[in-house]
């Protein structure tokens, strides 16, 4: 009895390496058949050993959906059935996905984190009077301590008040205004008050244990 190797330089290129080449092989036979209620029948019941292959989609959407869409990928979208699903096209599917935009505080001004774009956005729907001008003078405050914190010992007002502008889109301006904010001596005092208090703590902690 003689038995013919199939090596794997001679195999053809899975198109869902995850489900295996005998699943790949059932599918191109259900492709072949000409009968269309066997291959109705067929990939019924590929559809039932695909789910079986992989029970963490059942947790996904639409599972169901989601295994017969693979069925058409493997099939190269050639197979003939009654899909209980829209059939999908081979250009539906390789369409790229639209680019998700950057946070505005991401794309310069990262060390101001994220946050802060929607505390002035915040800002911008207050009306005008003694609270949004409070408001406004907090962010300001916050963004200078966010700066000072990105390994910096001293920034001048005029640079918060430029990005506050730019962040806004020009609808928060105070760069003319004549009030300071905090002064960075106190708010790396700040700093440097926290990070020793949290150094005792731990000191503390250990003398506990002991």
């Amino acid at each position: 009895m003689t038995f013919d190797l199939e090596y794997n330089s001679k195999r053809s290129k899975l198109i869902i390496p995850e489900y295996g080449r005998h699943i790949q092989k059932l599918v191109n036979h259900c492709i072949a058949l000409e009968d269309k209620e066997e291959r109705n029948t067929m990939a019924k019941a590929i559809i039932d050993v695909m789910g079986n292959l992989q029970p963490h989609l059942r947790d996904v959407p639409d599972f169901k959906h989601k295994l017969w869409d693979q069925l058409h990928i493997m099939a190269d979208f050639q197979l003939d059935v009654d899909s209980p699903y829209e059939t999908p096209s081979k250009e539906e599917l390789q369409e790229s996905p639209e680019r998700l935009p950057y946070p505005k505080s991401a794309s310069k001004y990262r060390f101001y984190g994220t946050n802060i774009q929607t505390m002035i956005d915040v800002a911008l729907t207050w009306e005008e009077g003694d609270m949004k001008e409070a408001l406004v003078f907090t962010i300001a405050n916050h963004m200078k301590k966010c700066y000072l914190n990105w390994n910096k010992d001293t920034v001048e007002d005029s640079v918060i008040f430029d990005h506050l502008y730019e962040l806004s889109e020009g609808k928060i301006d105070i760069r003319g205004i004549d009030e300071d904010l905090t002064d960075s001596k106190s708010l790396l005092r700040k700093r440097s008050g926290q990070g020793q208090h949290k150094s005792k703590g731990k000191t503390n902690t250990k003398y506990r244990k002991k």
